[in-house]
């Protein structure tokens, strides 16, 4: 492979993962939007619960069926992370970790390969097929 061959598929390379992770960032903003306020719903039911003196009299499960919003609160943040939360708010900062990963393999990084693909603004990338991409405004998740 050439340099021009090499430098289109990087400047292919770089379009699609700006791409991909430009139509994460909504979705994951969203995520990071309801882990914060399911979070401070949280914090704050906690809060009302240590401060009641009530709390202390009864037991623990009558406590909590006296503090339904803190109990709510509770088990949905639980929820939310046994459904993956966390890595959801993150998804992007995962995808281009691993990218810098694979481009270390081959002595580059992504400062050099933003660089790199950059310098050569006649190289336009190679087309791709029409059939590959059902999705109009977002690419198909990257494979597990």
């Amino acid at each position: 492979m050439n340099s021009l061959e090499q430098a289109e598929d990087l400047k292919a390379f770089e379009r699609r993962l700006t791409e991909y992770i430009h139509c994460l960032q909504p979705a994951t903003g969203r995520w990071r939007m309801l882990l914060i306020v399911v979070s401070v719903c949280t914090a704050t039911g906690a809060w009302n619960w240590l401060i009641d003196p009530e709390t202390q009299k009864v037991s623990f499960f009558t406590s909590l069926w006296n503090h339904p919003f803190f109990t709510i609160s509770c088990i949905t943040l639980i929820g939310l992370f046994f459904a993956g939360i966390h890595k959801r708010v993150v998804a992007p900062s995962i995808i281009a970790a691993r990218c810098r990963t694979v481009l270390a393999e081959y002595n580059m990084s992504c400062d050099d390969f933003r660089t790199s693909s950059h310098a050569h603004n006649k190289c336009t990338p190679p087309p791709r097929p029409h059939h590959l991409f059902h999705h109009h405004h977002c690419p198909p998740p990257p494979p597990h």
